[in-house]
This record gives C-alpha cells, sequence and structure tokens, in this order.
C-alpha cells in the first residue's frame, strides 16, 4: 500500500512509464538494452521506407542481429550510438577473430570500419592469423597487425599460420577485445538528433533525402494523459501545501511556547550552577543562524549568541567529531564540574545527532593572544601590574583544577589562546578537550600519544627520557604562558628570519634579567620587579627535569610575594652553565612553605 507522502511520485512515476511505452510503441523499438530506430529497423515492421543493409532481428534471447548479404554470418550488435553514427558488434563466443576472419575479404556496405578512438576511417593494414589450437586448449585462432613491427606475439610462436590478409580496415580498442566499430555516413541523421528529434526519409524515400520530425505519438500523449495527470498532481500537492502550512502554524506558535519553558528553565539551571542541554534548533536560535563570528580556531568556529536580554553567549560549533568523541566528552564532563572564578563556566552543551556545541559566557575582552605585545607598543601593551594579575589568576585557576577538585584535572593545553578574559581582565582558563582526570594521590599518568599545542608541550609529553608525564607538564606549559607574557613575543608565530629566536626564547629571557639584552625598556622600578618576577618564575617553571619546576601552589606563592628572594635557574644554554651545576635546583624556594610532592 502506498504511504500519503509518496503517492505523487507514484503518479508522476506511472506517467512517465505510460508516456515512454506510447513513444516507443512508434518511433523506438528495443531489443535487449539495444534502442532501435531509423535507419535500423526490425524485420517484422514489414516497411518499405527503411534503407536497405539496416535490418535487425531479435532473438528469443534478446541478443540484436544485423544482417549483410555479402556475409556469410550475422553480426551481433552491443550498441548504436544514433549521434555520432556508429555500432558496436561482437562476438558472443568471445572469440572475434573467427568474427574477423569472415570479414577479411567480404563487403560490409553500407557501413565502414571506424577507429575506437577517432571519428576518422581507419588506416588499413596487413594481419596474419594463426592456428593454436594444437598449443592452446581455446580453438580461437590469433592474429597479429604488421603495425606491431618487431614485436612477435609469443603466444604465436609454437602456432600455424592459417592465413595471411592484406589490406584490412578494421582496427581493434585496447580497452575491448571483442568489439569491432562500425560506422555508417547515409542516411545522414546527426543533425536531427542533435536537436533531439527523430529522423525519417523524406517523401517517402523516392529523393533519398531525409528530415527531422517529432513523434507525432507524443503530441497525442500530450492532453489525453500529460494534462490529466498534470492537474491530478497539481491539485494535490496544493493540498499537501495547505496541510504543510497548517502544521507549521501549529508548530511555530507552540515552540514559541515552549521556548519560554525552557528559557525559565534555563535561568534556573544557570543560577543552579548546572550546564544545560540544548538541541541543535535552539542553538541556531541563540545565535541567530550563526550571524556572528567570533573566531575560527582548530576544533570549530565560536559564535556570538543570546540567551536574553542580559546573558549573552560564546557558543563553539566543534567539527565532525572523530573517533569516539572523547575530546567532546572531556570538555563536557569535566567542565560540567569546575565553579572557579579563574575557570570558564560550562553554561550548556549540545550533543544532537552530528552536531557538537558548546555553550560558554561571553568575553568581550577574547584571549590573552590579542595583548601579547612589547610596553612600548600603547594600545595593546596592558601594564605590567595588569599582567601581574592575570598570571597569579591563572596560576589560580591551574590550582584549583590540580587540588581543588574531587580528582586532579591535568589540563594540557594552557597557551594564550585558552585563556579568556572578562570585562575587568579577570582570566578564565577554557578548552578542557584535552584534559585529563587522575586520583590525587597520584602524580604520573600514562598517555599514548603527545597532546597540546607546539611550541607550550611539556619535554615529557614528547619523549619518556625527560620523565614521566605529570601534573608538571602544566606548569611548564604555564611557564612558557608568562615568558610570552613578559617578552611581548608569540611564541608559535615567529618569522623565518627569526627561527633562531624561537629556539633559544628562554636564553633571550635569561639575558633580560642579567642585563645583557636592552629590548624590553622598563623606566618604572616597580614595574621592572614584577617583570623580573614572572620571568624568573616562568624560568623555574620550564625546566627541563620536571623534578625542578615547582608545583603550582608554589608557583602562588612566589607571585603573591614580593620576588626580591628569587633566584633565576641556570640556563642550559650558557656555556658556562656547566661550572653552576652544582648549584642547589631549589634554593628559591627556602623562604617559602615548602610543598612536598605526591610521588
Amino acid at each position: 500500500m502506498l504511504s500519503f507522502q509518496k503517492f505523487p511520485l507514484f503518479l508522476l512515476t506511472v506517467l512517465f512509464l505510460d508516456i515512454g511505452y506510447v513513444t516507443g510503441k512508434k518511433c523506438i523499438d528495443k531489443c535487449g538494452h539495444v534502442h532501435i530506430q531509423f535507419p535500423f529497423y526490425l524485420r517484422n515492421s514489414n516497411t518499405t521506407t527503411y534503407p536497405h543493409g539496416f535490418d535487425l532481428s531479435c532473438t528469443p534471447k534478446h541478443e540484436t542481429i544485423l544482417y549483410l548479404p555479402a556475409i556469410p554470418i550475422n553480426l551481433f550488435i552491443k550498441h548504436i550510438d544514433y549521434q555520432t553514427q556508429k555500432i558496436q558488434v561482437y562476438d558472443p563466443h568471445f572469440c572475434l577473430p573467427n568474427l574477423l576472419l569472415n570479414l577479411a575479404n567480404s563487403s560490409i556496405s553500407p557501413f565502414q570500419y571506424k577507429s575506437p578512438n577517432y571519428d576518422t576511417d581507419v588506416v588499413k593494414h596487413d594481419v596474419s592469423f594463426f592456428n593454436c589450437s594444437s598449443t592452446y586448449s581455446s580453438s580461437c585462432p590469433i592474429f597479429q597487425l604488421d603495425s606491431d613491427g618487431d614485436f612477435v606475439d609469443p603466444r604465436i610462436v609454437s602456432c600455424t599460420k592459417e592465413l595471411d590478409v592484406l589490406s584490412v580496415g578494421w582496427m581493434l580498442s585496447y580497452d575491448d577485445l571483442n568489439t569491432l566499430l562500425l560506422g555508417w555516413s547515409k542516411p545522414n541523421c546527426t543533425l536531427c538528433e542533435a536537436q533531439g528529434m527523430k529522423c525519417r526519409f523524406k517523401n517517402n524515400g523516392t529523393s533519398g533525402e531525409t528530415e527531422c520530425f517529432i513523434c507525432k505519438t507524443n503530441k497525442l500523449a500530450t492532453p489525453t494523459i500529460v494534462l490529466i495527470s498534470s492537474g491530478v498532481i497539481i491539485g494535490f500537492m496544493l493540498l499537501m501545501l495547505l496541510v504543510i502550512a497548517l502544521l507549521y502554524m501549529y508548530w511555530y506558535f507552540k515552540m514559541r511556547g515552549d521556548d519560554q519553558t525552557r528559557i525559565e528553565k534555563f535561568l534556573e539551571d544557570y543560577r543552579a550552577m548546572k550546564p544545560t542541554r540544548f538541541s541543535y534548533a535552539d542553538i541556531k536560535r541563540i545565535t541567530a543562524s550563526f550571524k556572528e563570528s567570533l573566531g575560527e580556531g582548530a576544533h570549530g568556529g565560536v559564535f556570538k549568541g543570546m540567551l536574553s536580554q542580559e546573558i549573552l553567549v560564546a557558543v563553539k560549533m566543534l567539527n565532525e567529531i572523530q573517533g569516539d568523541g572523547k575530546d567532546f566528552i572531556n570538555e563536557v564532563g569535566t567542565m560540567g564540574k569546575i565553579h572557579h572564578v579563574n575557570v570558564v563556566r560550562l553554561l550548556g552543551f549540545c550533543a544532537d545527532g552530528f552536531h557538537r556545541a558548546l555553550v560558554y559566557d561571553f568575553f568581550p575582552n577574547g584571549s590573552l593572544q590579542r595583548f601579547l605585545a612589547p610596553p612600548d607598543n600603547k594600545e595593546v601593551f596592558l601594564g605590567w601590574e595588569k599582567l601581574q594579575q592575570i598570571a597569579l589568576g591563572v596560576a589560580r585557576g591551574i590550582e584549583y583544577l590540580h587540588l581543588g577538585c574531587d580528582h586532579r584535572i591535568l589540563h594540557f593545553d594552557i597557551n594564550p589562546h585558552n585563556v579568556l578574559l572578562d570585562d575587568n581582565f579577570t582570566p578564565k582558563i577554557t578548552d578542557f578537550g584535552l584534559a585529563k582526570l587522575c586520583p590525587k594521590n597520584q602524580s604520573t599518568v600514562s598517555m599514548t600519544a603527545a597532546r597540546g599545542t607546539l611550541g607550550y608541550i611539556a619535554p615529557e609529553v614528547f619523549s619518556r627520557n625527560f620523565g614521566n608525564v605529570s601534573y608538571k607538564s602544566d606548569i611548564y606549559s604555564y611557564g612558557m604562558l608568562l615568558l610570552e607574557m613578559v617578552g611581548g613575543k608569540k611564541n608559535t608565530n615567529i618569522s623565518a628570519e627569526e627561527t633562531s629566536f624561537q629556539v633559544l626564547y628562554p636564553e633571550w629571557i635569561h639575558n633580560l634579567i642579567e642585563g645583557k639584552d636592552i629590548q624590553v625598556n622598563i623606566e618604572d622600578e616597580e614595574d621592572s620587579k614584577i617583570a623580573k618576577k614572572l620571568a624568573i618564575v616562568g624560568l623555574w617553571c620550564i625546566q627541563w627535569n620536571p623534578v625542578d619546576r615547582p608545583s603550582i601552589k608554589t608557583v602562588v606563592q612566589m607571585l603573591e610575594g614580593e620576588g626580591d628572594n628569587l633566584v633565576a635557574p641556570p640556563t642550559p644554554f650558557d656555556s658556562s652553565a656547566s661550572s653552576r651545576s652544582n648549584a642547589p635546583t631549589r634554593h628559591m624556594n627556602f623562604e617559602l612553605e615548602v610543598i612536598q610532592e605526591l610521588e
């Protein structure tokens, strides 16, 4: 039984089938897959207005056979191309040489041999046939053309030459060695075919000229079938459109009521600090169909949205989820449990079919990456006091992730792009797609592949020769962030001329601290103390050996202090560093609270 929705398609199908049947009855016959029309005709058509030599027959097996008086065998037709006026002849027993032997000295009029690759007639050449039945089980002869030059088919070495034929006019396709191509020039119907019309003899063939015409059966079919069926279909479609319009109006007003209910529920969840699950339709409505883009990241685009007049959000649309979607699960599962002033709050998420999205608070100042600039760039530089507050806020956010939750949360992607700034430039850590949870009594974690952003990934994440992967890997990334804030340079955006700078970035910071580099000019003494403190803390955080890096709690204490007692670690790039290799690695912590590391 046909479904209601598929009924118009059914009527169209019946209509076209009916038209095709009427058309085929008068203008086109068919035998198997071969369409038969002028100048070809079936023998049982009893017509006298078709040209001689184009008569066909259709076997009970639906094989199309062409009869030529001068040839003692039947030609089996594979395909007829009426636009180029060519036919493909084949041997049903897959022994084309037998067919070629019979055609060698026979006339194929009104047809000519055609090349499979060109529209012109083929060049004539000599050919030899060999009988290899004593060597091979097949009784099909083998032939060789004189155009093959010095090449000798290895199969004919032990065979007996059966016949030499001179000046044959056929050529075979290398793609199909069982097909021979023939063509005809008269009657010429190429112009009619190009115009989409049929061809026939003019004046019943008395003059031999042809003319183009439109099949009469098409005209007869139009008023009787096409118009009636079209009227039924159009009326039915108008009825369907009316039903759809009514359903849409019902859905529209119902959704408006549902939207209000959904907003009220969200506001309750918002106050309860719980993320809300949105549908994809909700996401499109919140972002006004993704009208305003805030940027494009490695994992997808970010768009500005509005939940209400007072709540602006940023919606991150994730690209197609690869593998088992661990990044999405990590971010939703991790951020749904986090509530800290220095960590972005997840307001909601979307997991609707293949659509994945994360909804956060909107921060008009964007990311910290926008404000990485040297002090002399007054339009971008935030000031050393503000940079110190941002650095301390990020450290407190990491401290909360490492120590303040039920499980230790390792971020693995601390970088300026993932630190957002609110209206008061309070930093918020975001993007937990690569985060990993582990028990607090476990310091090292297992990893199957490196994760993070190039330039901020700790050495042990790349190679275990530097130590085990642990929460100290986040300390390294944070240290690189501090050094970028001090130097006002972007560690992952260095030009080709500055390649050496990227490699020796820590050494450059060392030189700044020791006064060997004056690229950063700081006139105020208090600002100089802040810059030096941030630089020293950053250098300690990027020590190659994870054991030599301070814990995040120690980092917070160092940043909260005056920094007068902080001593820079030795630089591994200095040639004199070996003479200082016996210096204690943790003497800068002597006046701070000793934090026992979890092993």
